[in-house]
């Protein structure tokens, strides 16, 4: 068995939570460097509003603040975004989107339409493939 606890770090990206409207959750920016690949792990609770949807949207730059933030290109997403996306059926699942792009961070953006009931959402990143493992 080959040992992947050492080879990846994993940060919280979205903090979990119950949402009750349709605010953007927009998760902390993820620093890359020193890693080769990043996943966004996106998991739902329970979804109580009958008609909610919730779109995905990765974006990425090389501030730290992200004040360059551009939507990533498809051909550097792993998965797509409306395959990470969900609905209100879709309740205790959990999506993922990977990020294979040059820029050194990234962020993830959840943005929920037409939601006027309880949905508990949080997303973690996780960054393998490191320069110098283990990972603490």
């Amino acid at each position: 068995m080959k040992d992947l606890h050492n080879n990846v770090k994993i940060s919280a990206a979205i903090a979990p939570q119950n949402v009750t409207t349709n605010t953007a959750l927009v998760s902390s920016i993820i620093d890359t460097q020193g890693f080769d690949s990043l996943e966004f792990l996106i998991a739902t609770g329970s979804l109580a509003d009958v008609d909610a949807t919730f779109t995905v949207l990765v974006e990425d730059g090389n501030d730290s603040g992200l004040s360059d933030a551009a939507a990533v290109a498809d051909a550097s997403l792993l998965g797509t975004e409306a395959t990470a996306g969900f609905q209100f059926n879709n309740d205790n699942e959990v999506r993922k989107i990977g990020y294979v792009g040059g820029k050194r961070y990234a962020r993830l953006t959840i943005t929920p339409a037409n939601n006027a009931g309880d949905a508990y959402i949080s997303a973690v990143a996780v960054l393998g493939h490191p320069g110098n493992a283990a990972v603490a």
